[in-house]
């Protein structure tokens, strides 16, 4: 587990210690005005959700969020106590670094969701990402940190009717396609020929 955590961690070595700003926004992937919004709930204990973010999310970036046609919307959607420490320390790491926090406790999640003792498996994976005991104790106790990843929750639950995870929208319609880079092709593709046209 270690050294493939460690591996993703590359920025922040864990000799440094990160200066904690935790990010209580949404996080985006992707331009602010591109043409299409992809809202994804997700739980970091969810395995079909640690598929989707290493199998289909990487080309999904490459064909449609890095050229400026979609951005992505994570919402933070745990199930359990576990899930929402996890969420949790993802945001602590700050807007900079949540995203390789994130793609490292999916990665490994089997690992840490599976130790005998998963807190300190991800206090482990904390401090190889440069985040020390006393920060990641008092992201652990935060509790603007723990509302921000609450209120996705609440939200996904009350307004988007959202019941498991991944659940995913397309410009606010729920997508019931294949949740692979040719399913999402099917909806987006659509979508995009103005676009496309226009940015010729």
């Amino acid at each position: 587990m270690l050294a493939i955590a460690a591996a993703g961690f590359a920025a922040a070595p864990a000799t440094a210690r990160a200066e904690i700003k935790p990010d209580t926004a949404d996080l985006v992937y992707g331009r602010a005005d591109a043409p299409v919004t992809i809202v994804e709930y997700a739980a970091l204990t969810c395995p079909h959700c640690a598929q989707f973010h290493s199998e289909v999310l990487p080309e999904l970036k490459k064909r449609y969020i890095d050229t400026g046609a979609v951005k992505l919307v994570f919402r933070d959607f745990p199930f359990e106590g576990l899930g929402l420490r996890a969420h949790m320390l993802a945001r602590c790491a700050g807007p900079e670094r949540r995203v390789g926090f994130m793609d490292v406790l999916f990665k490994q999640q089997k690992a840490w969701t599976g130790a005998g003792d998963p807190i300190k498996a991800l206090q482990q994976v904390a401090k190889i990402g440069g985040i020390g005991e006393a920060d990641f104790q008092a992201c652990m106790t935060s509790k603007p940190v723990e509302e921000a990843v609450l209120k996705n929750r609440m939200e996904g639950e009350q307004k988007d009717n959202v019941k498991s995870t991944p659940t995913l929208f397309v410009n606010g319609q729920r997508f019931t396609g294949d949740r692979t880079v040719e399913g999402f092709a099917k909806i987006l593709d659509p979508l995009l020929k103005d676009w496309k046209a226009k940015s010729g």
